[in-house]
């Protein structure tokens, strides 16, 4: 898999560490991304407030406001690719941090070729065109050129991973796609790939496109196997 070649494409670095700042910076730039650093969490939100980015590494342990905090920010006016950079290893914070909006994660200390397997995953999954056609799901109408969704004409708040794995589970209705599946799709990569990943993504998406998402009728859980939508 080549590099990323086109320096337009831009990583916001939220870090308080100048040490990781500095690594992550030269990783990055060797693949060809322009890194833009942010030392705290309001920083951070300060940057994205003055330009757009491609993708944002966000550690999670920052001075002030937490990168929890900071990520249910970023969320609530971008659906900018997120990164969570962690040294917590536990299970409730790492979909803690998937809950409040966060794209994928990486814990600390992190390798290098694993951090940039991930930034070209999400940078190639937000920039491959996609046919303008619509997709119907329901009383949901997808149109994946777009990266948009409504029901009943009002358009729903979708973040891209969201809208990707409900493409990718509408691209074939009824059959059931197992969470490595998706993984591959949806993320771009398996073998780096976390099985909650997917798990917390359709708890989100379902509360955003399901009418009563505690009896959801548009993404089905099949037991054992995985996840569908009704032919």
């Amino acid at each position: 898999m080549g590099r990323l070649t086109d320096v337009s494409r831009s990583v916001l670095v939220i870090e308080d560490d100048p040490r990781i700042r500095r690594i992550v910076q030269l990783t990055l730039e060797r693949e060809g991304l322009r890194v833009t650093e942010a030392e705290s969490g309001e920083a951070g939100l300060a940057r994205l407030a003055e330009q757009e980015f491609d993708v944002i590494l966000l550690d999670l342990m920052l001075p002030g406001q937490d990168g929890f905090e900071v990520c249910r920010a970023i969320r609530r006016t971008s659906n900018t690719p997120v990164i969570m950079v962690t040294a917590r290893s536990d299970s409730h914070d790492v979909v803690a941090g998937l809950e409040a909006g966060a794209d994928d994660y990486v814990s600390k200390p992190f390798v290098p070729k694993e951090l940039s397997a991930r930034i070209r995953a999400l940078a190639r999954r937000t920039r491959v065109p996609e046919p303008r056609r619509e997709v119907a799901v329901g009383d949901l109408v997808l149109i994946p050129a777009d990266g948009t969704v409504t029901r009943d004409g009002a358009p729903l708040d979708l973040t891209r991973t969201e809208f990707k794995l409900l493409c990718e589970l509408a691209a074939e209705p009824g059959r059931v796609l197992s969470r490595e599946e998706l993984l591959d799709r949806v993320w771009g990569y398996d073998y780096f790939g976390d099985s909650r990943l997917v798990d917390v993504h359709v708890r989100r998406l379902r509360k955003k496109v399901e009418r009563d998402p505690s009896s959801p009728a548009v993404v089905l859980t099949v037991r054992g196997m995985g996840y569908r939508v009704p032919a």
